[in-house]
């Protein structure tokens, strides 16, 4: 029989496992991160390229002080950024109300499942320069090609999740007489958001190439305009800053949902420490 000292030495052995593991993770992403650019040195020292062509680290970290003291390339990614951002809060609340009603009602999902699933088999890339024709070449056509590339992963995920829980439990839920929100809140949540935050990675992603998408169709500010920029002044050491920064935007947004999937999701952590 465990004791007091050392029910309470689980948990912080617990606690030290994923410290570790973080710690680990962390260093292997610094390690990667130098060796490619030192690779990437190499292969610009070796070929001799011409900056137009494929421009060393050092020119593309001058470029980039360059565009950040002159203001542009804040200017450029708060765009983008509240684009994502809005796309992300109308695809998200969207995606989960009609998956929600999607995994409750057969009828509903036999009605619309075909339409949804016909939907997809329209490139965005296809469909940007249709919404951008509706609504106008501002932010709100961007905000929606945003929501359409998201929109379908966190829906099936929610689907899934809410269909793969325990029948089992759901009739416990019936034999207490729980509520209908008690059964959404105590059960049917908690057993969706593995499978839900597994959608929402995916779909965080997809954000910011919808919005790059949305801005190459047509805008006059924005990360994705920006590379259409340095395109058309052959200004590749831009080209790169930019396509950088959407890249740092994408694994910042992934890193903020698996943190977030770490504190719901912490009575997981709990059972896998017993």
């Amino acid at each position: 029989m465990l004791k007091n000292g050392d029910r309470q030495s689980i948990p912080n052995a617990t606690r030290n496992h994923y410290r570790l593991q973080a710690t680990q993770k962390g260093l292997s992403i610094v390690l990667s991160v130098v060796v490619m650019v030192a690779l990437w040195g190499l292969l610009v020292t070796a070929g001799r390229y011409p900056t137009f062509l494929l421009p060393g680290p050092r020119q593309v970290l001058e470029r980039f002080w360059m565009a950040l003291s002159e203001g542009s390339l804040l200017i450029h990614t708060w765009v983008t950024l509240r684009e994502v951002f809005a796309g992300l809060a109308l695809g998200l609340s969207v995606a989960l109300v009609l998956g929600y009603a999607l995994a409750k009602s057969p009828l509903l999902e036999r009605l619309l499942s075909v339409y949804i699933v016909a939907s997809q088999a329209i490139p965005i890339v296809a469909l940007a320069p249709l919404l951008v024709i509706w609504f106008g070449a501002g932010s709100l056509s961007k905000v929606l090609v945003c929501a359409l590339t998201l929109f379908f992963p966190v829906l099936i995920n929610t689907m899934v999740g809410l269909r793969s829980i325990d029948r089992d439990l759901v009739e416990l839920m019936r034999s207490l007489r729980a509520s209908r929100w008690q059964t959404f809140w105590l059960l049917e949540v908690p057993s969706a958001l593995p499978t839900l935050f597994g959608g929402l990675k995916v779909g965080v992603t997809l954000s910011v190439i919808g919005a790059v998408v949305g801005e190459f169709v047509g805008a006059d500010r924005g990360l994705g305009f920006l590379v259409n920029l340095a395109r058309g002044l052959f200004d590749t050491p831009l080209m790169f800053v930019a396509l950088f920064t959407l890249m740092f935007i994408a694994l910042a947004l992934y890193a903020a949902v698996s943190a977030l999937e770490r504190w719901a999701l912490w009575w997981r952590r709990n059972e896998q420490g017993r």
